[in-house]
Order: C-alpha cells, then structure tokens, then sequence
C-alpha cells in the first residue's frame, strides 16, 4: 500500500515475532496471493496467509488532489497543479475555485515541504511591466525568493517581477547556440535568465529592460553571479535600447575586419509584443555590410493561436520587417501555454538589404 507518510511493513499486533506487510485493498480484492508469490514464500518458510489489518488513516495519509476532491463541492474540477519558484507555489486559479482559495492554498503547504507561501494570479500579465497582481492564498507575505535554473542562482520578488520557471529548457537552447566571444543583445532582459548564463560563458552582454525592479534585480543577480563586470545593463524602452546602445555596437562590431569576428545575437523574449518590434531593423545601419556571414541573428518569440502558428509568426515578423523570410529562418515551438495558443521563438539573420540603408551616390545634388 502506497500512501504519503506510511509505513509498509509493521509490527502484527497478535505475534511480536512476526510483520505484516499492508497490501492495498483495493488492488488485492479477493485477498489471495498467486501462484508465483506463494511459492517464494514457501521457499523463504513464510506461510503465505493474508489476514485482515484495521488501519486508520490521517490528514498525513492522503494526497492534497483527495483532500480537495473530499472538501469541495462535487463535480468541481481540483486544482493541485502550480508553478514553483522557490519557496512560492503560484496557482492560476478558475472562477468557479475562487471561494476555496484560501482552502486550497493551505492544503498546498500542507502537502508540499518547503513551500511556504502561495499565491494566486489576479490579472493577467499585460502591464507595461509584465508582471500581474497577485493574492496571497496561504501562509507567508514573503515575495522575495530564490530560484536555481541550469545551475545559476537568482533571487527575485515575485511580486514585481517576471518569472516562469517553465521556460528554463529555452534559456538553455539559446545558450548553447552562443560561444565564448559572441555578442549578446538581450532587449527584455527580466532579471536575467538569457544574460547571466551568456556572460559566465564569456560572452559580451547588454541586457535591457523597462521595468526599474527588473533592472534593479538583474544588477543584483549579476553580482550573485560575479559576472557584473561581463555585462552592460540598461533600463530603457526596448525601441531606445535597439535605436541606441545595440544600433551603436552593431555600427562598431560589423565594420571592424578580423578574422575570428564575434557572432551577434538579439534576444527579443517579448512574446505579445516583441513582433511589432522588428520594424526597428529597417535601415538600423548605414553603408555596406562587410560580409553577409557577420549579420546579426534575431531570436524573436511569440504567441499564436493560428491554426498553423509557425506561418503565422512568419508573416507577421515578415510585415514588420517589410522582406520575406522564406527559407531564411527557423522556428521553434517553446511550449503550448493554452489550449489553441503556442509559444514560438522565430530566428534569422537580418537580410542585409532590411539592416543596411545604402548611401545615395549623388548626395547633395538635387
């Protein structure tokens, strides 16, 4: 018998020599043993009898999806799924679970050792600063947390920032694809995720982003992680960071001839938004392109709830970026974050005729 808490094997309350092993009822009904069973028994000189045990059972005994099937009301759908950041446990709760929040919210801590706050989501994320209203459901008003990702420590307050610890597969992915020397333009930045591991991998780093705690928390987690010397950060629009610092270095890095050239990579993880952003990259830059093999590569993610999502995001960063993109990008699909709604990461290099505006021959004739 396997329940929370339990022990298996116990003392038989009619002989002090012997022990009962707790078979489960409900998968022994007849309570017989087979064939197989009975003659290793046999062999081991154990008489292979199954005898009836009264065991009662506790709270401790039970799963936090029984307890809540037990308390709410019938038919209600439970919810014991939640995100995990640190010590908060984060649930998305439905319309119809909202009374039992609080009950629910206990149940979690009860049943989850460590985690000793949780919260429910009130709003959705669509505030400039990405991060949604929340309700403490149970236990501590305590925000401030610490998160461990591909082995690099952040500490963050929930409350104020963004955080899915779902997308730490993808943080991964995109370093991986980066090497010592490369340049890493991350125009959302939150408190780190892409940056932090790109710079401890000796990559030069500019990390930007809007809200002013994400930016305060993403200098911290740079010192936590000793590499506050590997990257420039930025709290800036992500239009006036792409127009200003990423335009500047582009001008410097992409003119300069050498012969291990850096790659540039521009993160854009943005999903909502981050499409409408592209249009910046028209005529960035003015002149010629050295070589086409230095051209910058956009890592651009999205949401779609396109029948075909992957031709959806295309077209949409195609209209941004007034080209086509067809046979120049790759797609890959993060994670389903709804039903009928994906998220997407677009990558391409910025065709040079997109990036370049090419001096006029006849400048100052009319």
């Amino acid at each position: 018998l396997q329940r929370p808490g339990l022990k298996r094997v116990v003392e038989d309350p009619e002989d002090e020599d012997s022990r009962l092993v707790i078979l489960d009822p409900h998968k022994i009904p007849e309570f017989s043993l087979g064939e197989s069973e009975q003659e290793i028994l046999k062999q081991l000189n154990v008489s292979p009898e199954v005898s009836k045990y009264n065991l009662e059972l506790t709270y401790e005994n039970f799963k936090s999806e029984e307890i809540l099937r037990a308390v709410l009301p019938e038919g209600q759908e439970v919810t014991s799924g939640f995100s995990r950041v640190g010590h908060i446990a984060h649930l998305n709760l439905r319309d119809h679970q909202l009374p039992y929040r609080h009950l629910i919210g206990q149940v979690i801590i009860d049943k989850n050792p460590g985690i000793t706050c949780v919260v429910n989501k009130t709003n959705i994320i669509d505030s400039t600063y990405r991060n949604f209203q929340m309700e403490v459901l149970a236990g501590e008003s305590n925000l401030v947390t610490k998160v461990k990702e591909n082995n690099i420590a952040y500490e963050l307050d929930f409350s104020k920032v963004y955080w899915n610890p779902r997308l730490s597969t993808e943080h991964g992915r995109i370093v991986e694809i980066l090497k010592p020397g490369d340049v890493l333009f991350d125009v959302f930045a939150g408190i780190g995720p892409f940056a932090i591991p790109a710079a401890k991998k000796k990559c030069h780093v500019f990390a930007n982003d809007l809200n002013p705690e994400s930016y305060n928390w993403l200098l911290h987690n740079c010192k936590l992680n000793k590499v506050e010397n590997k990257i420039k950060a930025f709290n800036m629009d992500g239009r006036d960071f792409l127009l200003g610092p990423v335009r500047e270095e582009l001008s410097k890095g992409l003119q300069v001839l050498k012969e291990q050239k850096p790659s540039f990579h521009i993160v854009m993880n943005l999903p909502a938004l981050a499409i409408e952003f592209l249009d910046v990259f028209r005529h960035l830059l003015v002149g010629e392109p050295c070589s086409t093999a230095g051209l910058p590569t956009v890592h651009c993610y999205s949401f779609s709830k396109h029948d075909n999502p992957a031709k959806d995001v295309q077209e949409r960063a195609e209209a941004s970026l007034g080209t086509s993109l067809d046979g120049r990008c790759s797609m890959y699909l993060v994670r389903n974050v709804a039903p009928n709604k994906e998220m997407l990461c677009i990558s391409f290099q910025i065709p040079a005729d997109v990036l370049y505006k090419r001096p006029c021959p006849d400048e100052g004739e009319e």
